[in-house]
């Protein structure tokens, strides 16, 4: 029998262990968390597949070493943020060697020339903007405001305490939000929309 049993070939009881039907459900539930965090963590729209694949492998093996069950998302976001971590280094690795291929993704195919140069302006002045937090808000910010993460789900990912994790989210959104206000005072000085 070919399917995955989780046990050795050769066993007569072909029962699928209750890991394995717990990974399908995990899958089947958090995979638009999952994809959606590999693309805000700055994966390219050309490897978010393959980097998504290597998150649930990585769930798959270890799931037997979840120890808190009510923690799961938090978990979750913390393989994701690892094997992130791992996909920009080996990119480094390849841009510095020069094997680094351009691959134009389809979704930018399908958009006008306008249309592009209007998402890649918003998306530098969010970066701009964030770029101006120091790293530690910058990072709660991100988590919450663009992970979805909760609080306390971003206090146990990041191992600091919950206070402190309310704390950088409140500095950080005050520093976000007169970032923004000085940005909007500048081009509105100079005639020019603001657009964010």
């Amino acid at each position: 029998m070919n399917s995955y049993s989780g046990r050795p070939a050769g066993r007569e009881d072909v029962r699928i262990p209750a890991e394995v039907s717990s990974f399908e459900s995990i899958y089947q539930q958090y995979f638009d968390f999952v994809w959606s965090s590999v693309r805000r963590l700055g994966v390219g729209a050309a490897a978010v597949d393959d980097v998504v694949q290597e998150v649930f492998i990585v769930i798959h093996s270890r799931i037997d070493t979840l120890q808190q069950p009510e923690a799961l998302r938090s978990w979750i976001y913390s393989i994701v943020r690892r094997t992130v971590s791992t996909y920009h280094r080996s990119q480094r690795a390849r841009e510095a060697s020069g094997a680094t291929l351009a691959a134009e993704p389809e979704a930018r195919r399908q958009l006008t020339p306008f249309d592009v140069a209007e998402q890649d302006e918003q998306v530098t002045l969010l970066g701009n903007l964030l770029q101006e937090l120091d790293e530690p808000k910058r990072e709660v910010f991100m988590m919450v405001e663009l992970d979805e993460l909760t609080v306390p789900e971003v206090a146990e990912i990041l191992q600091i305490p919950l206070n402190t994790a309310y704390s950088r989210l409140r500095a950080a959104r005050q520093a976000f939000e007169e970032a923004l206000a000085r940005r909007s005072t500048r081009v509105e000085g100079h005639g020019g929309p603001c657009r964010v």
